[in-house]
């Protein structure tokens, strides 16, 4: 069958460099970085006491005071992303058929902090099991996705992804195969996560992921750098409005880039570390680019991963390498966590509009926090990592790559229009 062709509509966002997609992209061109001491809980004895939170951010500003407390705030987020996006879109859905208007929705970690807050109240309780009765469709990861459609009336495909990392790649993913399949004609995509609490942070330390660099936490995100000592741990959301093209074209619909590919596949390597080779991510990247049909030399631009670490960043430079070979020269790669943090199952949303708006506008976010003295002698020097400062270059076709914990590993490719 003929494959129908898919396109971005609309972009939402509330991220720690801003609560809307233009200030996040603004932050973004300037070389912001989200990161800063925790608020959201006294961290002063963890080893890491810093994140990229949302700053200013009220959910009472969408959602009615009793609508809010019976919500996670990782369903907060997901419903101000949403709205944006959908508004950004200027649907008519008075005129649309909501049979065939979806959302399928990411989150790696789901209702963290209401789950916290349950078990406290039952531990210094006296072990009587009284409980919330909001307390399940407070924390269920596929939440989100219901609120969003009950919100838009939105009632074709509806669920969840759950993919660590790549959770919200994985959403948008399946979100553009039902369009291209005939089988809706709008979804409602991405991925929110609320993980800055205790046990987020507490967590992540124990496994030693996060960067522990309490004097410095706007400079800790340094990915690629030979200094990188873990990821910050990021909060947020991020929406994408994918459409089948001939609809959008029929309301005459503002277009921000095309999808024209996704490739899925796993390491089938370890729980937590990457393939040390690359294998997996070389893989996905050319499932991504012959899915799109195109070449590797087709493209302009990366969104890597780029998650501060120091196996993760090498393995993603190994498949870089094995798959564009001397192209790598001609592209810029860039890693935008570097400034907003890593939002878990939201960032390959994120990223995707980090993406998306690359290809629209033909310019490249940097990878901040490097210093020329700081050179990691496993990357190769010739490669454009986009370092402290965006560039301007045409960028007619960008992939955007995520990785998680158990191997997971996808990527988009966005094409311009």
């Amino acid at each position: 069958m003929e494959l129908k062709r898919v396109v971005v509509t609309g972009l939402g966002a509330v991220t720690p460099l801003g609560n809307d997609v233009p200030s996040t992209w603004d932050a973004m061109l300037r070389g912001v970085s989200g990161s800063a001491p925790i608020t959201h809980f006294d961290a002063s004895l963890f080893k890491t006491k810093f994140a990229c939170e949302l700053k200013n951010f009220d959910a009472e500003q969408l959602l009615e005071k009793k609508e809010a407390r019976k919500l996670d705030p990782f369903v907060h987020y997901a419903l101000f992303a949403a709205q944006e996006a959908m508004d950004d879109s200027a649907l008519n859905l008075n005129a649309e058929d909501k049979d065939r208007m979806g959302c399928i929705w990411a989150s790696g970690m789901g209702g963290l902090r209401s789950f916290q807050e349950c078990v406290e109240e039952f531990m210094s309780g006296d072990g009587t099991p009284r409980f919330n009765p909001f307390i399940i469709p407070k924390i269920i990861t596929d939440i989100a996705a219901g609120h969003i459609s009950i919100r838009f009336g939105l009632r074709g495909p509806n669920y969840a992804t759950t993919s660590a990392c790549a959770s919200s790649s994985h959403a948008i993913a399946d979100a553009f195969n039902l369009i291209r399949l005939g089988k809706a004609d709008v979804m409602v995509t991405g991925g929110s996560e609320a993980a800055v609490e205790y046990t987020g942070v507490g967590g992540f330390n124990a496994m030693h992921a996060l960067s522990t660099r309490n004097e410095s936490p706007e400079t800790a995100s340094r990915p690629f750098s030979k200094s990188r000592d873990g990821f910050v741990l990021g909060e947020g959301a991020a929406a994408l409005v994918l459409e089948e093209y001939e609809h959008a074209v029929a309301r005459g619909a503002k277009i921000y880039a095309e999808l024209s590919g996704a490739g899925l596949n796993a390491d089938a390597y370890h729980m937590t570390a990457p393939d040390p080779d690359g294998n997996g991510a070389a893989l996905v990247m050319q499932l991504a680019i012959e899915d799109a049909g195109l070449q590797p030399a087709d493209i302009d631009y990366i969104n890597a991963h780029g998650t501060s670490t120091p196996l993760g960043d090498i393995a993603e430079i190994k498949g870089i390498i094995a798959v564009f070979a001397e192209h790598a020269r001609q592209m810029n790669i860039s890693s935008t966590k570097s400034m907003t943090g890593h939002l878990l199952g939201a960032t390959g949303a994120l990223e995707a509009i980090a993406t998306v708006l690359a290809v629209n506008n033909d310019i490249v976010p940097p990878t901040i926090n490097h210093a020329d003295d700081d050179v990691d002698e496993q990357i190769p020097e010739w490669l454009n990592l986009t370092f402290n400062r965006a560039q301007k270059r045409t960028v007619n076709f960008a992939i955007s790559n995520t990785f998680g914990f158990g191997g997971h590993n996808a990527c988009l490719v966005f094409s311009k229009i």
